[in-house]
């Protein structure tokens, strides 16, 4: 048996809760493949099973938090029959034996001796011992008997109907509870068996959906309620100030047109916005170090490195920060690649607790959906965060070289920046703002992408 334990994430973190069983007792489960997902007051992830076999045992049921080093489930041969004394070893909760769907244990009515095949196969298929004929010595129950009766059972199914399929102590009093029909449902299990997932998936889409003239609740998920927490946290602690600068994209754009087919088929996603943004962010830092800071006791803490947040949405599950760690460092194509690798593994819960910390300025992106302007709330204990807004085409005045005038159509967006006025004042902040819009306007990022081949693009200036 090996034993699957409540793990470490982040020096800091002393606990975190079961947040979900990808896996049920009984189940075949692979090295590498995710068996459980644990949630802590800094990120949601994935754990992967550490070896291959047989999910034994859960001791810990989904919702429950227990310490760092708690059992929570074993990983062995066969399904391990738990004991009515199993202990708890956490002193947040009480430790559950088993969670969906749940295994029964076997009566053991005429005193037979039940072996390890014969339990696990009666677990594995909902039976009690007094449902199977025993023919073995002595009258014990053999593993034939226990398929014999699956078949007989089986063939029942077949000729009466599909709502006696067999069902679980669990799933029927769940059923009961909820007055679902089990015809209505369909079941994942072995032979289409209704399991406790399928029984507890159809109660929340039921809960989830609304009823005519009546309100629909939906309760926070345990990522949303922390996010919550520390936007109200940030905004009672920061005096929050916005101010807001137009700038004009079209020499991005033109490198986006020019040299955008090549970068998505070399690298596989398209080439936005917001690598050139965060580039020229991470230079006004360099330029403005004061927004790249965090406020102590009386006292400014102005930071050596940058280290660069993504504000990334979870499909409004919540938001998480994932970090770039010294992203003055990153050119245009490391910094679309970092940005991409952070989103898709914050979205499949893959990140760590490491790449969460150490940030010290963020960037909130909505403009992908089209927004005018945005007040993002600081990440805190950061002192500013920069929102970026959608950029669209729009007619400007721009200026040729001898002075004169005309009208051109460019690529326009607004960016926004929060800031918390007691780190710096407004003049600061407009400096920073003027640095980043010349940056994006006026620097040469042909530089940064010229080894792809060009697709000739003219401007519109």
């Amino acid at each position: 048996m090996t034993d699957i334990v409540m793990p470490q994430l982040g020096e800091t973190v002393a606990d975190g809760t079961v947040a979900k069983w990808f896996k049920s007792v009984g189940d075949v489960v692979t090295r590498g493949e995710a068996l459980f997902e644990v949630s802590t007051d800094k990120v949601d992830t994935e754990i992967p099973a550490p070896v291959d076999g047989i999910l034994a045992i859960i001791l810990v049921a989904e919702g429950v938090t227990v310490d760092v080093g708690t059992i929570l489930a074993r990983i062995g041969s066969e399904v391990e029959i738990p004991t009515e004394a199993t202990p708890a070893s956490s002193s947040h909760a009480s430790v559950a034996t088993s969670t969906s769907p749940a295994v029964p244990k076997p009566r053991d009515d005429g005193g037979e001796k039940l072996s390890p095949v014969v339990r696990r196969l009666l677990a594995e298929n909902g039976l009690e011992s007094s449902e199977v004929t025993a023919t073995g010595p002595q009258g014990r129950i053999t593993r034939d008997d226990v398929l014999a009766a699956v078949a007989a059972r089986a063939t029942a199914t077949t000729a009466s109907s599909a709502t006696a399929t067999p069902l679980s102590p669990v799933v029927r009093r769940l059923l009961s509870e909820n007055n679902l029909d089990p015809s209505s449902l369909r079941g994942s299990g072995p032979q289409g068996r209704l399991t406790r997932k399928d029984v507890d998936d159809a109660i929340a889409l039921r809960t989830a959906t609304p009823v005519a003239n009546q309100e629909m609740r939906i309760p926070f998920t345990k990522i949303r309620r922390l996010t919550a927490e520390h936007m109200v946290r940030s905004k009672s602690t920061s005096p929050h100030t916005l101010m807001v600068k137009e700038i004009d994209f079209e020499r991005v754009d033109v490198v986006r047109r020019s040299f955008g087919p090549a970068f998505k088929l070399r690298e596989g996603y398209s080439l936005t916005y917001l690598p050139f943004i965060a580039v020229a962010v991470v230079e006004a830092l360099r330029a403005f170090p004061h927004l790249n800071a965090s406020v102590g006791d009386n006292e400014l803490i102005v930071h050596g490195r940058v280290n660069l947040g993504i504000a990334v949405d979870l499909d409004g599950d919540g938001l998480v920060v994932p970090v770039l760690a010294d992203a003055d460092r990153l050119s245009v194509v490391a910094m679309a690649a970092a940005i991409r690798d952070r989103a898709t593994r914050a979205r499949s819960k893959q990140l760590g607790v490491s790449d969460m910390e150490g940030g010290t300025f963020t960037i909130s992106n909505p403009g992908p959906y089209g927004t005018l302007m945005t007040g993002a709330i600081i990440n805190q204990p950061q002192v500013a965060i920069l929102a970026t807004d959608g950029v669209s085409r729009k007619p400007v005045v721009v200026t040729d070289s001898q002075g004169g005038e005309a009208i051109a159509i460019h690529s326009v967006g607004l960016v926004a920046l929060t800031f918390d006025h007691r780190a710096v004042d407004g003049g600061y902040a407009a400096r920073f703002l003027k640095h980043l819009s010349e940056t994006i306007q006026n620097r040469n990022w042909t530089s940064d992408l010229s080894f792809l081949p060009k697709k000739k693009v003219e401007s519109n200036t």
